[in-house]
């Protein structure tokens, strides 16, 4: 069985706890695109824990976790990140972990480059988390990076960071006019930081051909959502790689597979962090009110996200994008405390009522229109079966259902690991 884990929505829809929550159904997790720009915030019985790069299956201990071709390593955080798990009693080794030899990193002048745009932008920027993300893919694609595998060869690795910085220095110097970086101190930065992963480098698209033709159990987890997707997000104000489903064998190592199943993780409300239109955003006391109680700030930055009621046209189009056979409903017992429900059911754009969504010009100009539906107004975090829900919570989850067209298989009604209802 291959399934992919993807958000619907913007980003931050609790991917990582149900990658958590299901991956003891599976032998391997792979992480397949991103990089340490979100985080993937864990509770279970061992502690809570924000995970950047990491697959969310590194805290089961029998699980096989994988970081693949298409995820860029910023291998600072990675050492950090392990570490922090390492204090907490979680065990990394190179069994546990695998990181492919043609993931690229990270380097700490795409981080410089990323934090210079994103000033000389001052008001017009696109919403960085200022990790590199954006630099690093670019140089991906002009074919000037260094991957995971180089640090298997160190003699030519470091004639290979003097030609890049040669190159690369013409603009943090010569554009930005910041000071100039050595290739001497990038080499100290990938010796104290990089080699300590030396062992854990492996050929991903080997190992998981490998896994598939022995009729392993993989999961796919993405980072982000549909609409930071570069291609079929809110562009300009996306991330710089694919979160859809389809990628995922690609950006795992096996574009010869197929996927089984596309698991669409969305919240029973809408948030988002960063820039961007974000056409059903709540302001004032009600949108704080709901950021409260859903506890809404970044795993990886901390920035408060803005938030919404659930957004029907935003959610339905990123159900098609990511193909997604089922949905799992994150949340539900955030929207315990409202006595109405704000849902955005359609989008008005120049006066004219749409139910697609749309891009450019047209979604930064499109307004909500919303309905309200009846709160239920009691603790749901006990609930393990549907009937045991309030009467309207059950109307609730079955209008989403119908409104995306595509069947809601799991309701999460509480952070830690066991507070869920399965629908089927």
């Amino acid at each position: 069985m291959l399934t992919a884990i993807v958000g619907i929505n913007w980003g931050d829809e609790g991917k990582g706890r149900m990658v958590d929550m299901l991956s003891q159904k599976y032998d391997i997790v792979v992480r397949y695109q991103g990089g340490n720009n979100a985080g993937h915030t864990v509770v279970n019985e061992k502690g809570k824990f924000i995970l950047n790069l990491l697959p969310s299956g590194i805290l089961r201990d029998e699980t096989v976790n994988v970081i693949g071709p298409g995820v860029v390593v910023d291998v600072e955080h990675l050492f950090n990140e392990v570490n922090r798990l390492r204090d907490a009693g979680i065990e990394v080794t190179p069994e546990h972990l695998k990181i492919s030899d043609r993931a690229t990193i990270c380097m700490p002048y795409h981080k410089l480059l990323d934090i210079l745009e994103e000033d000389r932008l001052k008001d017009k920027k696109f919403g960085s988390t200022r990790r590199g993300i954006a630099p690093v893919y670019a140089d991906k694609y002009m074919k000037k990076t260094i991957r995971m595998g180089d640090l298997l060869s160190p003699d030519s690795l470091t004639q290979k960071l003097k030609d890049i910085m040669e190159w690369k220095n013409l603009t943090i110097n010569g554009g930005y006019n910041h000071e100039k970086i050595t290739a001497e101190a990038m080499v100290e930065w990938i010796e104290a930081y990089g080699m300590p992963f030396k062992d854990y480098i492996t050929n991903t698209t080997k190992y998981l051909s490998g896994a598939v033709k022995e009729g392993k159990n993989i999961m796919f987890e993405a980072q982000l959502g549909a609409l930071r997707d570069i291609d079929f997000g809110i562009y300009p104000y996306t991330s710089s790689s694919s979160a859809i489903a389809a990628y995922a064998p690609i950006g795992a190592g096996i574009p010869q597979c197929k996927l089984d199943e596309s698991i669409g993780i969305m919240k029973a409300y809408s948030s988002c962090v960063g820039e961007g239109p974000f056409t059903c955003e709540l302001f004032g006391e009600k949108g704080d009110e709901l950021r409260e109680a859903g506890g809404e700030y970044g795993a990886a930055t901390g920035r408060p996200r803005r938030v919404g009621g659930f957004d029907v046209v935003a959610s339905r189009y990123g159900t098609l994008v990511q193909g997604a056979t089922c949905i799992a409903l994150t949340k539900l017992d955030v929207l315990s405390y409202l006595d109405k429900i704000p849902v955005c059911v359609a989008y008005e754009i120049d006066g004219v009522r749409t139910d697609e969504f749309p891009s450019g010009d047209a979604l930064v100009k499109a307004k909500p229109v919303y309905e309200y539906f009846e709160g239920w107004k009691t603790d749901i975090s006990s609930c393990r079966k549907f009937e045991q829900l309030p009467e309207n919570a059950q109307k609730y989850v079955k209008y989403v259902e119908n409104a995306v067209g595509c069947p809601i298989k799991y309701v999460s009604v509480g952070a830690e690991r066991e507070q869920y209802i399965e629908m089927f």
